[in-house]
């Protein structure tokens, strides 16, 4: 047999060729996904097996973080237990007249035949990591569509609102925080009721409520609540109070720069409302003759 004397080096395609097949593989498939949806499975499955290997790599911190819990100092328990029970003495009024409220409420709805609100369920996540993009304002919590999670519940703080379920994968949730840039929310001033929309400025601290009339009844100090009229958000739930307001004669609308109540970037644990949406009446056609159908208890996104 003859032999044949193997190469001394190997060469394959040059490194620009394979740059180049990567870049178009790439951009391939950033098409067929935004188009077409197409690698969503694909996704889910490598989530579902690289799910076990985040846990391993944020196995260290959460040692950490519980070991550092366990040895708290007495003193700071003795503190925060005093704290608590300061608290619930000047809350106990309150809660003590809050189911007679609710039976006040509910009997005054009976009489003017009004709709009950929208009815919700709260379930308590973990925040497991910060979005990687730099450009948006998002985290990922620890339960998804296997806990009940869909996309368009509400995310609450003991503050108030601080963002909304915006993607849901089986064992986790992206929630995009109101003080994203893409973000919006529709809200009312407490005060008088005014309506308007909040938008996210991107700067990680501010909302801006925008398209407000030069002379629109709106002051520094005012608090914004959800309004509820996109039945999505349980109306009600405080959102942000209102810090600087530009009325500049040169533009159209006046700039209103508000500070949000809850803590959108400071959190571990959150609180997701999980509303039932009612069966609303189609939406009426412009020349008021017959409904428009297919807008009866759609479930938005808050945008």
């Amino acid at each position: 047999m003859e032999a044949h004397t193997p190469p001394l080096f190997l060469r394959g395609p040059s490194p620009f060729v394979r740059l180049l097949f990567f870049g178009v593989l790439s951009l391939v498939l950033m098409v067929f996904d935004a188009r077409f949806g197409y690698v969503e499975p694909l996704r889910e499955g490598l989530l579902w097996f690289s799910y076990p290997l985040q846990r391993v790599a944020a196995l260290p911190g959460s040692v950490f973080n519980a070991v550092s819990d366990f040895f708290v100092s007495q003193s700071r328990l003795q503190q925060d237990n005093s704290t608590l029970r300061r608290e619930r003495l000047r809350d106990a009024e309150q809660l003590l007249t809050l189911e007679a409220l609710r039976a006040e409420n509910r009997n005054l709805r009976a009489l003017l035949g009004a709709r009950e609100p929208i009815a919700s369920q709260s379930l308590v996540a973990s925040i497991a990591y910060v979005g990687r993009d730099a450009f948006s304002r998002k985290v990922i919590i620890d339960k998804g569509s296997q806990a009940g999670i869909l996309a368009g519940h509400p995310v609450i703080d003991t503050g108030g609102v601080i963002g909304q379920v915006t993607r849901v994968h089986p064992l986790l949730a992206e929630v995009t925080l109101i003080i994203d840039k893409d973000q919006a929310i529709p809200v009312r001033v407490m005060r008088n009721g005014l309506r308007g929309v909040a938008f996210g400025t991107g700067d990680g601290s501010t909302i801006e409520l925008r398209y407000m009339a030069m002379n629109a009844d709106i002051a520094v100090g005012d608090l914004l609540v959800t309004s509820g009229i996109d039945s999505v958000f349980p109306a009600g739930l405080p959102v942000a109070t209102v810090g600087r307001i530009d009325r500049d004669a040169a533009l159209q609308f006046a700039r209103v720069l508000c500070t949000p109540t809850g803590e959108p970037g400071n959190n571990r644990e959150v609180l997701i409302v999980a509303t039932e949406v009612p069966d609303l009446a189609p939406y009426p056609a412009e020349d008021g003759t017959a409904p428009r159908a297919g807008r009866s208890g759609r479930r938005g996104r808050g945008r």
